[in-house]
């Protein structure tokens, strides 16, 4: 035998080894949520404009859930239900509140020295925390939006051990920044601190200046999820939370083939004059830059699935792919024109189901049946416990709730028994979302909907109007008055978050 069919022989029982001890341990996990793509921006879901082809192959060889609802129709607060197990009316992040502190000055710019959202409440444990407290390696890429610079919710604070990406939504606006977020336990880092892009600070953030910047952030922060699954052995489960910040506004990126591929595509085009407070530079070509932030997202997802499958990780870990919310009208974006099928009615910050049903793909090949298109109703704060449950973590309430809160919320049902077929999948009584920017709210009982917007009920049968376009809150208003028992029961004030209950 020559030394290359060694080689090979010795990979291919390196591999076998490899796999076979991946099998015998707690399964890993990677949580791919990106940012502001909507129920009909993906191949396997009706999209005809865009091409998703490692989607539309993640959602053949998985399983692909129809009834799948964010935590809130926005970034932050969509975060905290997944990170927390709670819906809105629970957990303490519900809206997008921003802190920015002082000012550093970076080549031609300048940023606050601190920049960040509402912390998340220390007193109630986090996903990443528990995960972390059972033996699991954990990562996080992407948007955190759980607490600014040097609070007391940061990801060195609340169980992750590798990060690098957006501490501050707001920063991630600019997809050329100054500066991302980094922090790595094994390299004795002590706190989140900044890395900054030189390749883009000698240049303004705004104007034809911005073009000459070249440090993708998108790009980057995949790079650095990619490298922490090549450090993963088969000796220590891993958790990673990819929180891509594609396709977000601004419509900004690489003009390589990618791009180019949609070069003369649309019909139409759409011109966006930028919006310098809000960080959105301006384009000309608004669909086929969201179009190609799209793809470049699925080649993201691609790359993830292959990685796993070349080191032998691929039938021992669970891969979630899904959206924060649904899509955004920012930057020079038009949902309005991809929604191919004007099959939901609402947009991001809405409480209709446009607003906050979102993709949702699941794949553990050998595990999750293949080609499974499911319609089981889930929520972000379902989460917690699949994982927990997934891991092999009892009475994960029981042991994690908080004894110093008086009620220490946990609103998620385990959807395992429908992801690996074993067990009896439980239901819930409703779903429930409240959003203080819009001042909605909305329930969800088996297919009856009730939205509310400042106080005003409105009630659609999913079943027969899924574009919730026929209020029939008259004719039946003793669901109506039942959904609202559970608005008030399931509510809990909050002083930064406000929103008006149903009259």
């Amino acid at each position: 035998m020559n030394n290359n069919k060694l080689l090979l022989f010795g990979c291919g029982l390196l591999a076998s080894a490899t796999a076979q001890a991946q099998e015998a341990q707690k399964p890993n996990i990677i949580y791919i949520m990106c940012d502001d793509l909507g129920y009909a921006d993906v191949g396997c879901y009706g999209q005809q404009y865009i091409s998703t082809p490692n989607l539309d192959r993640m959602a053949a060889e998985g399983m692909q859930f129809t009834q799948a609802y964010a935590g809130s129709p926005v970034s932050a607060p969509s975060r905290a239900s997944f990170m927390t197990g709670q819906h809105t009316g629970h957990t303490h992040v519900r809206g997008n509140k921003e802190y920015r502190f002082g000012s550093i000055t970076y080549g031609k710019t300048t940023d606050p020295t601190a920049t960040g959202q509402e912390p998340y409440d220390t007193a109630h444990v986090i996903l990443p925390e528990i995960m972390k407290a059972n033996g699991y390696n954990t990562g996080m890429f992407g948007k955190w939006a759980g607490g600014y610079e040097g609070s007391i919710s940061t990801p060195d604070k609340r169980g992750i051990d590798e990060y690098y990406g957006f501490m501050c939504q707001f920063q991630a606006h600019l997809y050329y920044p100054n500066f991302l977020n980094s922090y790595s336990r094994a390299a004795g880092d002590t706190e989140v601190t900044r890395d900054i892009l030189e390749n883009n600070i000698e240049y303004q953030m705004h104007g034809d200046d911005y073009k000459n910047r070249k440090d993708y952030s998108a790009d980057i922060i995949h790079n650095k999820a990619m490298a922490w699954i090549d450090k993963q052995t088969a000796d220590t489960p891993f958790f990673g939370i990819f929180t891509y910040t594609l396709p977000h506004a601004e419509l900004a990126q690489p003009e390589d083939s990618i791009f180019k591929a949609y070069q003369g595509t649309f019909c139409t085009e759409k011109t966006f004059g930028g919006d310098a407070p809000s960080r959105y530079n301006p384009t000309n070509c608004a669909h086929q830059q969201f179009a190609a932030m799209v793809t470049r997202l699925d080649a993201y997802v691609g790359e993830v699935l292959d990685k796993l499958k070349s080191k032998g990780f691929d039938k021992n870990t669970l891969v979630i792919f899904t959206s924060d919310n649904g899509p955004h009208t920012e930057g020079g974006g038009d949902p309005e024109y991809f929604n191919t099928e004007k099959l939901l009615d609402g947009t991001k910050r809405s409480t209709k189901e446009g607003g906050i049903r979102v993709p949702f793909i699941a794949w553990w090949p050998g595990t999750v049946e293949a080609g499974n298109v499911n319609d089981h109703q889930l929520a972000f704060y379902d989460l917690m416990p699949t994982f927990c449950d997934l891991a092999g973590i009892d009475n994960y309430i029981e042991k994690y709730s908080n004894p110093r809160l008086a009620n220490d919320y946990f609103d998620g049902l385990s959807f395992a028994p429908t992801l690996t077929g074993n067990g009896e999948q439980k239901k819930h009584d409703f779903l429930y979302w409240e959003f203080h920017e819009t001042n909605m709210m909305a329930v969800r009982v088996d297919d009856w909907k009730l939205v509310v917007k400042d106080g005003n009920c409105s009630l659609y049968d999913l079943s027969t109007d899924l574009h919730e376009d026929n209020n029939i809150a008259s004719q039946h208003p003793d669901i109506v008055n039942n959904m609202k028992d559970i608005i008030k029961r399931e509510h809990t004030n909050s002083s930064l978050f406000q929103v008006t209950l149903p009259k």
